[in-house]
């Protein structure tokens, strides 16, 4: 493989193409807002003016934007990646999306002789500069092979669930345990402060032991600097932590402290966070009239 078509160019996205093209593959590709693809044009990115033209001569079609229903309109919209994407490329969704969503393209997909991969991924704003996200892979045993060096430039911790939906089924686990881990993180925050602890500190001496985290480790000092930047956004995190609900009311699961976090962040993004990173939910704690 050498041309891969990438769309989507959010904070995730760019620096996944970055490291793509690090590994030596020549990148092409499509967002919505050109104006974000500035620097990665600067840096050899091939523009394609639609997602049609991003599929053009690509070996693997890799995708990672807001919504299922962005993820909907890209696959199955008239011109779109299963229209236009060439017999034999690898159609790969990186977003966090319907683990039935990701069945359907599969099917779709495999129809017109492309090979499907559901892959969303974790680590964060932190893991894919650094090309060590971890990538959770729904879909067939040859595509995951064959797509086995694109992941490789990307994250570090690669693994095939199972077939299509896995991976996304996958990802919303992953997300129901940093809901409660951010939501514990918090609470232990916001009760250091309020008993005069200096936070830092503590935090220090705690980290290895039983609490130590990457969430510890890597969001707990913004949250102690009111550093609210996006890595992940709150906005992005409500999405996923309903697509979670929705599908634990399928498999008939109860999940109170997932629903009880889904409920914090709403109250956040209602009071205009919604565009902050995930460690803004201390502000619920240190501020709950917010």
């Amino acid at each position: 493989m050498k041309t891969i078509g990438f769309i989507g160019l959010g904070v995730m996205g760019q620096a996944m193409v970055r490291n793509l093209m690090k590994a030596g593959f020549h990148v092409q590709a499509h967002t919505r807002t050109k104006e974000k693809a500035t620097a990665l044009l600067e840096a050899g990115v091939t523009w394609c003016d639609t997602v049609a033209d991003v599929c053009v001569g690509a070996d693997a079609v890799i995708t990672i934007v807001g919504y299922p229903s962005d993820v909907e309109e890209i696959y199955f919209g008239e011109g779109m990646i299963l229209q236009s994407a060439e017999p034999g490329t690898l159609v790969i969704d990186m977003t966090t999306s319907s683990p039935i969503l990701a069945e359907r393209i599969a099917e779709a997909a495999i129809d017109r002789s492309l090979l499907p991969l559901d892959a969303p991924v974790t680590g964060g704003d932190v893991g894919a500069k650094n090309g060590t996200l971890s990538i959770l892979v729904g879909g067939g045993e040859f595509a995951f092979t064959k797509a086995r060096p694109l992941f490789e430039a990307m994250g570090q911790a690669i693994e095939r669930m199972g077939y299509a939906g896995s991976g996304q089924y996958a990802k919303l686990a992953n997300q129901i345990a940093i809901a409660g881990i951010m939501m514990g993180n918090a609470e232990m925050l916001a009760f250091a402060k309020k008993a005069g602890l200096d936070a830092e500190q503590l935090r220090q001496t705690i980290r290895g032991g039983a609490a130590g985290s990457w969430t510890l480790e890597n969001l707990v000092p913004r949250m102690i600097q009111e550093d609210y930047s996006p890595g992940f956004f709150i906005k992005h995190f409500i999405k996923d932590m309903g697509l979670a609900l929705a599908s634990a009311e399928q498999l008939n699961v109860k999940l109170p402290s997932l629903e009880l976090a889904a409920k914090l962040y709403t109250i956040l993004q209602e009071n205009g966070y919604g565009d902050n990173g995930t460690q803004a939910l201390i502000e619920y704690y240190l501020h709950q009239d917010v």
